[in-house]
């Protein structure tokens, strides 16, 4: 087997006490639902979807200084909107990949992988209810609504392929190692800060990680995307990672205590996780 690194692969845990993440923008009879996913045994799983981690993700590196490619295009136009698409001058064009519709060879395919944020339990018909009285002065009647709503544990996966990051497609001259680490460890500072903007004037909620297990890997495979469940057996985990100890350089586990603290073994505090991931990327880069 070719012993060269190639990616970082870490699946995440959230705790959304009340929420409607990722709901809908338009009512059906007055239900503002949120994305659901249908099990074979009927249940439904609410998520966030993949593209919105991936804005929320891009949001968070834009709150971090980084300025992002401007997306231009006509409504009018018969071709999709599209961004600079230079991922050598901006972040975003070189980590989420771009398409020109009109140039079919200027494209490039995001290094970073993302799996929807699915609920770990299922949807119990909770409903908020509302009333917009606006208008209600000039004697409109009050609209009456109701928004799905639901509380749980969510799962995670990113996958980012290292041996990609500021080369390779879209570029002319691939980038130095220090940007690069610049690049990878920015991101992963927006994935510990992650925050989604939808719907939280309402419903504020937090879809940052509180539980990880990362691994850095000769392989591109999310080993811990199906094994991570609720309540945490690091001894599951860990066979996992024995299952795979021929594609794993190092891997670790992190937990906010406050939050999971009857994990049946060791990890490390979320704060040491994350700085060891970002030590991993430096490594990589050899910074």
């Amino acid at each position: 087997m070719n012993k060269e690194l190639k990616s970082l692969t870490i699946t995440y845990l959230s705790k959304v006490s009340f929420a409607s993440l990722n709901g809908s923008d338009s009512d059906v009879d007055n239900i503002n639902t949120i994305k659901k996913i249908t099990l074979e045994n009927k249940d439904e799983l609410p998520y966030v979807s993949s593209q919105a981690i991936r804005r929320a993700l891009r949001d968070q590196l834009q709150n971090l200084g980084w300025k992002l490619s401007e997306i231009t295009g006509d409504k009018d136009s018969k071709h999709p909107p599209k961004t600079q698409c230079d991922p050598t001058n901006f972040i975003d064009d070189d980590l989420f990949g771009f398409m020109d519709a009109q140039k079919e060879t200027n494209k490039r395919t995001s290094p970073i992988r993302v799996e929807s944020l699915i609920s770990l339990s299922k949807y119990q018909g909770d409903l908020d209810f509302g009333t917009n009285f606006m208008g209600m002065e000039k004697g409109i009647n009050p609209n009456i609504y109701e928004t799905e709503i639901h509380s749980g544990i969510y799962r995670g996966t990113i996958l980012i392929e290292l041996d990609r990051i500021g080369k390779g497609e879209g570029f002319e001259n691939e980038l130095s190692n220090d940007e690069k680490t610049k690049r990878v460890n920015s991101f992963i500072d927006a994935f510990q800060n992650l925050w989604s903007s939808g719907r939280q004037s309402r419903f504020l909620a937090d879809i940052s990680p509180k539980f990880f297990a990362a691994a850095i890997m000769y392989s591109k495979n999310p080993i811990f995307l199906e094994a991570v469940k609720e309540p945490i057996k690091i001894s599951e985990l860990e066979s996992v990672k024995n299952d795979y100890s021929d594609f794993i350089k190092e891997h670790c586990f992190a937990a906010q205590k406050s939050i999971f603290d009857k994990i049946d073994g060791e990890c490390l505090t979320l704060k040491d996780g994350f700085e060891k991931i970002k030590n991993w990327v430096k490594e990589y880069y050899g910074k």
